[in-house]
């Protein structure tokens, strides 16, 4: 059994350097993370985030409170709303100053977080905070070392197993996305090809026509 468990944390951690040039790699288009912004009241603010099915998502977003010594004002409230690909409600929450959200997609795509600040006069600016993690990074890996009762370095293994997955699931993922782009690229080429065939044979009898 002891040699079983060598073996296999020897061969994670030999894929500890491939790990790290993909995640290299992927680091081109990184998920969204933590964002901090400024919101107007009467103004809307959308954040959008690229799923495929089966990934786990989760998010907290929260009001920045403008003094240190002083409550929130009545006016740093917000309307939150997350929506799926095909325009489901994932998570609403209508006049907070804080919450959270957290689900395993279902659709494939874009899904969108919007934040909402009411109409106030006069006008008032606050800013946000927002954090949306997915895959990997949205493993609550203290909750899963305290269930398993696992030490550190088979928790360390864990989330390198975890990560190599997530790595090898997203190059699936986007080598599909490639495909159905150079897919739909083609026909567009396909189709623009025909149309100028098409105003070629068309134009080439007018020309003659003008030219008697």
């Amino acid at each position: 059994m002891g040699g079983r468990t060598r073996g296999r944390r020897c061969g994670l951690l030999g894929s500890y350097m491939l790990t790290l040039a993909l995640a290299s790699f992927l680091a081109v288009a990184p998920p969204s993370g933590a964002l901090r912004f400024e919101l107007q009241s009467g103004h809307t603010k959308c954040i959008s985030e690229d799923l495929k099915i089966h990934a786990m998502a989760v998010g907290k977003y929260a009001v920045v409170n403008p003094s240190d010594s002083a409550p929130l004002p009545d006016s740093h409230k917000i309307t939150v709303r997350v929506t799926s690909p095909y325009g489901n409600s994932i998570h609403y929450a209508d006049q907070v100053d804080s919450g959270n959200f957290a689900f395993t997609s279902s659709e494939e795509g874009d899904y969108l977080a919007c934040l909402w600040a009411p109409d106030h006069n006069p006008p008032a600016t606050m800013a946000v905070e927002f954090e949306w993690r997915t895959g990997v990074t949205a493993k609550d890996w203290t909750n899963v070392a305290k269930k398993g009762q696992i030490d550190v370095m088979e928790l360390e293994l864990k989330k390198l197993e975890d990560t190599i997955k997530s790595i090898h699931d997203e190059m699936f993922y986007l080598r599909e996305r490639y495909a159905l782009h150079k897919f739909i690229l083609a026909s567009i080429s396909n189709f623009l090809s025909t149309c100028l065939l098409c105003i070629g044979s068309c134009w080439e009898p007018l020309a003659e026509d003008s030219t008697i």
